[in-house]
């Protein structure tokens, strides 16, 4: 009789490893829920819908459109089922029954987007290619879920933009319509931010607060930006007590922790910088 001693001591160890992972797991909720690819999938699939060109493989007609629905209501159904929803046949309809709204909002994202931005050169290119469009689609979705209270799913879904764009979007924050999040890598938006129309964000902003501690969770943690603001790439703003008035514009790298009033201009005093021939200067 022959032994294969390696691959024994390989399924042992391999056995020993899964009680240690399973121990390890025990005070976890062995409830299982749905996966994260289904909800990216359910995320991509309700934005072909909404947006054509993104991809709805169908012939777009009434006929198919309402099988295509219909497969999705039954995907959602799954969802808060196994989230043990109550009333999930109600919010499933007012979900759909808010997809109109949501072209409409995604719409004016997007005009707005193509209006402020001189790389723009078309509406479909703002809707297939631009990651802070991608970012608030996602969100709006998102935030209509959280705003109904549903656990874990929000995030899921929220976490499927900072995964594709590097931008993070709490989904109970609240965010004006038209909005444009310029570039968009680094951004950060907390929870109980607030953002008017027609505001425009660049690249490494950060929307925080200035205390991280659970006894705030309740509480307005993040900062007030009104309508019509410009916030400028890696300006940090901090605080619940911290409002930005309408039409201001703070400049790159500001740290914020206090009020401005409207039509402010916040930005840091130029340093001088010197220019010479390096092939002459001694260091």
């Amino acid at each position: 009789m022959v032994f294969h001693t390696g691959a024994f001591m390989a399924d042992l160890c391999l056995k020993n490893l899964s009680k240690k992972l399973i121990a390890l797991g025990k005070d976890e909720t062995t409830k299982k829920h749905f996966s994260k690819s289904k909800v990216d999938k359910f995320i991509l699939d309700i934005l072909s819908i909404v947006f054509p060109v993104r991809g709805f493989k169908e012939e777009l007609n009434v006929n198919n459109l309402s099988l295509v629905l219909e497969k999705k209501r039954l995907v959602l159904s799954t969802f808060l089922n196994k989230l043990s929803f109550k009333e999930d046949e109600t919010l499933i309809n007012k979900f759909f029954s808010y997809l109109p709204d949501l072209k409409i909002k995604l719409k004016k994202d997007a005009l707005f987007i193509l209006e402020e931005d001189p790389a723009a050169n078309s509406i479909d290119e703002v809707i297939l290619c631009y990651p802070g469009f991608f970012a608030l689609a996602v969100y709006r979705m998102a935030n209509f879920f959280y705003e109904h209270q549903v656990c874990l799913l929000p995030r899921m879904m929220t976490e499927l933009a900072h995964e594709k764009t590097g931008i993070d979007i709490h989904p109970g924050a609240t965010l004006g319509c038209p909005l444009f999040l310029d570039h968009g890598t680094g951004i950060v938006i907390g929870e109980t931010s607030r953002v008017g129309n027609y505001t425009k964000i660049f690249q490494g902003v950060t929307l925080g607060a200035l205390s991280v501690e659970k006894e705030f969770k309740k509480k307005l943690r993040h900062p007030t930006i009104e309508e019509h603001c410009v916030i400028y790439s890696n300006a940090t703003i901090l605080g619940g007590k911290t409002f930005v008035g309408h039409h201001s514009t703070i400049g790159g790298n500001v740290w914020l922790t206090d009020s401005v009033p409207a039509y402010s201009l916040i930005f840091h005093e130029k340093k001088k910088l010197r220019q010479v021939d390096k092939l002459n200067y001694d260091v």
